[in-house]
């Protein structure tokens, strides 16, 4: 089984059923199903073949499901990609991922024109229209271009579908190369299912749910929470094009919206809107937390202004992406994010890869039909990470008498002060109970006594707010060696597409001091 298989089914048995909203506009199971099936039918017609890489350079909208679905249904493999990304960083992308078509918008067609010498080996390049892009001189690239809106009216809805495997490769999708170059890790058509329903079974989602999909596509906490678990249920995804408060306060209310998937970073955005209300989000059963540890500050605070529930999980890329989330049925622990969903198996190791007992700060490592098949063409980054059948994450964390994993922090971004290990973490979240303090980060720097010490970097609306508060509430809730010894004041914390704070960029200006 395999999730364009999945939809087939839903749409045979809820034909009539909206699958996707977007722009107030339904598109049914039904009516979905004949789509991907023209465009699957179309790739084949311009010569696809299974195994074939096709990269999707699109945001939010119709065009990315359509491609993707598409794409999968063709047994075509998908390179998703952050369609902010610089020509320079899409072309790497492009190059070591062997492309063999892009979809892309019209309004970012420019992106490729700047890299027209290393698209030789590119032989589409399909532009989705929406009437915002400008004409292509570049008479080389033009002749690569199709024209995504005419794949789909040209296209069979009786489209004769290739044989998939379960370990075929469905997706290639590069991490954020926070540590170097972006690497490659291959999910397969297994790894995105299980996950998939595995997280829809753990978290009870059915065909009832009509899900918020805010947080980038292209992004694999979006893909498998807020498409692939509820399209492969029956149930219907709200579309927004970009994550404002504002357009999701609207759409939860005017749509009646049931689940929320988001980022800590896009919480504490809704929590700090003015705007924003209890009755906003009052038909929403259900808040999803994910792709960076969430402060407890603030998830109590979100809880208590909208009176629903978040629930925090963990997952990563290699891992397609959920390993844990905070239960529904039992106890949720605020800091935790939760036990095992079903299938998936989590335990803390030391060096030596020995399993350690409850309390212990170790290694995160993980198992289960969801973990990734490899990283692309690099061999050896995959044996450093696939060791014995378990996945290594890279994260420390530590697990409870009762199975509730906490993960403390990565590995590279502990720092160590006179010999005693300090984990960012600790300290942002005693920082973040401070009225005053909206967004803060912690980070390392070099310090000829201790070996590193603390530098903190702090958000916040009180100009009145001295470097001697911020030190001062720390002393009073961390042990010496913990307290920062520079605190720095900035209008914003450096962040990814989809809310991540760069901690690199943060390292980068500490080097400056």
């Amino acid at each position: 089984m395999n999730i364009s298989e999945q939809i087939s089914i839903t749409a045979k048995q809820h034909p009539e059923k909206p699958a996707y909203i977007f722009d107030g506009k339904e598109t049914t199971y039904l009516e979905l199903e004949g789509i991907i099936n023209k465009f699957a039918d179309s790739l084949v017609s311009l010569g696809y073949q299974k195994g074939d890489h096709l990269a999707l350079v699109v945001g939010n909208s119709p065009h990315f499901i359509i491609g993707l679905y598409g794409a999968l249904r063709a047994g075509v493999i998908v390179i998703p990609i952050n369609p902010i990304y610089t020509s320079d960083e899409i072309s790497y992308i492009l190059q070591n991922g062997d492309v063999k078509g892009i979809v892309t918008l019209d309004m970012l067609s420019g992106k490729f024109v700047q890299i027209a010498d290393v698209l030789e080996e590119v032989e589409h390049i399909i532009i989705a229209e929406t009437g915002a892009g400008t004409e292509i001189a570049d008479t080389v690239l033009s002749a690569k271009m199709k024209s995504f809106s005419k794949m789909v009216g040209e296209g069979n809805a009786r489209f004769d579908r290739p044989e998939l495997q379960e370990e075929d490769v469905a997706l290639v999708l590069y991490t954020s190369g926070t540590t170097g170059k972006p690497k490659g890790a291959m999910l397969t058509h297994r790894n995105l299912y299980s996950n998939a329903k595995d997280t829809a079974d753990y978290l009870q989602m059915d065909g009832r749910e009509k899900v918020i999909a805010a947080l980038p596509m292209f992004h694999v906490f979006c893909l498998t929470v807020a498409l692939n678990a509820p399209l492969m249920n029956g149930g219907t995804v709200l579309i927004v094009p970009k994550f404002s408060p504002e357009a999701v306060f609207k759409l939860a209310k005017e749509q009646q919206a049931t689940v929320f998937a988001g980022v800590p970073t896009m919480y504490n955005y809704l929590l700090q809107t003015a705007g924003g209300h209890e009755e906003d989000f009052q038909s929403i059963r259900l808040c999803i937390s994910g792709g960076a540890a969430m402060p407890v500050a603030l998830l109590k605070n979100f809880e208590r202004k909208f009176g629903v529930m978040v629930s925090e999980g963990y997952g990563l890329s290699e891992a397609s992406p959920v390993t844990c989330f905070n239960p529904l049925d039992r106890e949720r622990k605020p800091g935790s994010i939760g036990t095992n969903i079903k299938n998936v198996e989590n335990k803390i190791v030391d060096e030596m890869g020995n399993e350690l007992p409850p309390g212990e700060v170790g290694e995160l490592v993980v198992r289960g039909p969801n973990v990734m098949a490899g990283y692309y063409k690099l061999p050896e980054e995959t044996e450093a990470v696939l060791r014995d059948g378990w996945l290594y994450t890279g994260d420390m964390a530590r697990m409870d008498e009762e199975g509730y994993f906490y993960i403390v922090d990565r590995r590279k971004d502990m720092i160590l002060v006179g010999g005693y290990n300090v984990y960012p973490r600790e300290v942002e979240e005693v920082l973040y109970e401070h009225p005053d303090i909206e967004e803060v980060a912690v980070v390392g720097m070099p310090d000829p006594e201790q070996g590193e010490a603390v530098v903190c970097f702090v958000v916040t609306e009180n100009e009145g707010l001295r470097t001697s508060d911020v030190i001062g509430f720390c002393r009073e809730q961390l042990a010496k060696y913990k307290v920062p010894s520079v605190v720095e004041f900035l209008d914003e914390l450096p962040k990814n597409t989809t809310g991540k704070i760069l901690r690199k960029q943060l390292r980068e200006k500490v080097a400056q001091f």
